[in-house]
């Protein structure tokens, strides 16, 4: 903590509530001379009453006379993007020094010419915190607090922010051809606040979307990671599956596709945005409520008395699904579960322990994809028509037989039985496929209750089982 620091508790309590890290970074640069402000998506955020630990501070130092003061007030830096006038500064928490902060403290700033629709070629370093100010994406960002001068709002951001308001700052066409990211995080933004976009920053975001094709897929990736995770998901899909066509072009045939069915009451569209919706806002989940019915478009048709089916759709949603995440470079873990998921999104369980430790077997024993998969099963169910809405209430006993078998550690595994390979050649069945072969049947003897989980009982299954299969083998 630094010692005297001039903003007590009572300024510490106005409109925006800094933490202490950050009024201590504040007094070390103010009374080196410099002016200091806390900026962007904090103010913003606090604003709206949402709890955030990143504190941005933009002054008129150069950014070696931050790290200067600050290294002499006994804090650490590191130089994480000095081009552009940007030096983080670590500060511990004045309650806990074992936990600290990355403050990132970057000189008033107004950007040169963009070459490549999303970086500066040159930035121009500014007197005044409103020119930098200026540089910023949107109205609700181009913010500036201090605990004694209070904030600068020159764009009425706070208006906006009371509105629910995404608004471009300036021309919102010229700003999204500087940096064409910025199309995404209104879409981001409209998903995680359930703000509305402005219709001229919409149509910019419209009339500009090719530029994302100069965006790295790492950013895009991560934008549609945030915008899915959002509170406000439902919505923002279907405000802005346009513009997301140009990054997610599978979007637009799920728009137009009605579902005709007596168990659907939206396009495949809306209904993937409710299911990611009622998902759980976990990203695996939510990527696959997004995946799961897009291979419906293409398995639609109708049959003679007019009701639209759509057989096979999930083998075809795992085609789409696959080349997404290629496309997104996603981990191959990632994508292996969420095939998975996708896969299995429509396969019937019964609320049973039988039928819940096959559905695991089938999952290789992964409970977490199993719970996920349950998600996924009473989302999918909220988001259909009415009267599907109680099927909801299969994943939740789904989940208590989960419980249950897990609690009673029931076998649903190979490597949950008592005995294993060895055993199984001990007890004469010859090294090679056949070993898996005893030990699968052993399991599904198991799982169905025809043998308990006891060596001598599963060993005598095994032996008995072989003896059958050599006898069968003479006699061809």
């Amino acid at each position: 903590m630094i010692e005297g620091n001039p903003y007590n508790e009572a300024t510490m309590k106005g409109t925006v509530d800094i933490p202490r890290y950050g009024l201590d970074l504040l007094v070390v640069l103010e009374r080196a001379g410099f002016e200091a402000w806390v900026v962007g998506g904090f103010v913003r955020d606090a604003l709206l009453g949402r709890s955030s630990h990143d504190v941005d501070i933009a002054t008129n130092a150069p950014w070696t006379e931050v790290q200067r003061v600050s290294v002499a007030a006994g804090f650490s830096t590191h130089e994480t993007g000095t081009a552009h006038g940007t030096l983080t500064v670590i500060v511990p928490d004045a309650d806990d020094p074992q936990t600290k902060y990355g403050i990132e403290v970057t000189t008033f700033r107004t950007d040169g010419a963009y070459d490549d629709a999303r970086h500066p070629t040159q930035v121009e370093f500014v007197r005044t915190i409103e020119e930098d100010l200026a540089r910023r994406d949107f109205t609700m960002n181009a913010l500036a607090y201090h605990p004694q001068r209070g904030l600068l709002d020159p764009f009425d951001g706070l208006s906006d922010i009371e509105g629910g308001l995404i608004r471009m700052v300036g021309d919102p066409h010229e700003r999204m051809a500087e940096d064409a990211l910025r199309i995404l995080r209104a879409c981001r933004f409209a998903s995680q606040l359930g703000f509305r976009i402005d219709d001229a920053t919409f149509q910019a975001m419209l009339e500009r979307k090719h530029l994302l094709a100069q965006v790295s897929v790492e950013r895009v990736t991560s934008e549609l990671d945030g915008l899915l995770l959002g509170a406000h998901v439902h919505d923002a899909l279907m405000k802005c599956a346009d513009v997301l066509s140009f990054v997610l072009p599978e979007l637009l045939a799920m728009k137009e596709c009605p579902q005709v069915t007596p168990y659907h009451i939206y396009d495949v569209l809306e209904h993937t945005a409710w299911a990611v919706q009622h998902t759980p806002p976990e990203r695996l989940t939510r990527w696959a409520a997004l995946f799961h019915d897009m291979g419906k478009p293409a398995a639609a048709f109708f049959s003679s008395d007019g009701v639209e089916h759509f057989y096979g759709h999930a083998a075809v949603s795992m085609v789409i699904a696959r080349g997404i995440m290629d496309r997104l470079l996603m981990s191959n873990r990632f994508k292996d579960r969420a095939l998975t998921l996708v896969k299995r999104h429509d396969e019937v369980i019964e609320p049973d322990a039988r039928s819940v430790k096959r559905a695991l077997r089938r999952l290789g024993g992964d409970v977490d994809l199993f719970r996920k998969l349950c998600a996924i099963k009473r989302a999918d169910a909220l988001s259909q028509a009415p009267q599907c809405a109680p099927r909801a209430a299969l994943a939740d006993e789904l989940e208590q037989v989960l419980e249950e078998v897990l609690a009673t550690e029931e076998a649903f595994t190979v490597r949950d039985l008592v005995i294993d390979g060895e055993d199984v050649m001990a007890a004469g069945v010859p090294e090679g496929p056949a070993v898996g072969d005893a030990l699968a049947r052993a399991l599904d003897a198991v799982i169905d209750g025809r043998k308990k989980n006891e060596r001598d009982e599963l060993l005598g299954f095994i032996a008995l089982a072989d003896a059958q299969s050599d006898t069968v083998r003479s006699d061809i």
